[in-house]
């Protein structure tokens, strides 16, 4: 089975200042390299047997694969949502020089 080096984990936030700040700490923290907030989504989805709406932000994150489980820690601790959207894809390639940087910036 292929194991990723590096990850992009996505996590919704319920508004630009929780996403900035759990931006600003996982990033302060060494746990991901750059969280970069898209901005404003629309979300649909099911919860508590119902469908809802909400109005939320995307937070994108560079970091190693080996990160996954401090991210997830780590926002689960700080977030307002009883179960928040944290997930991780592969990064399976890019520019050298910006995989070599994500390592260089992120806790050992």
């Amino acid at each position: 089975m292929y194991e990723p080096k590096y990850i992009m984990i996505f996590i919704t936030a319920a508004n630009t200042d929780e996403a900035h700040e759990i931006s600003l700490a996982l990033v302060e923290e060494k746990f991901v390299a750059c969280a970069n907030t898209v901005g404003a989504i629309s979300s649909t989805y099911w919860w508590d047997g119902q469908i809802e709406n909400a109005d939320e932000q995307l937070i994108v994150c560079k970091t190693l694969a080996s990160h996954l489980d401090a991210v997830v820690a780590w926002v689960k601790s700080m977030h307002s949502y009883e179960v928040p959207e944290i997930i991780a894809l592969p990064i399976i390639g890019g520019n050298p020089d910006y995989l070599k940087w994500i390592e260089e910036s992120v806790r050992p």
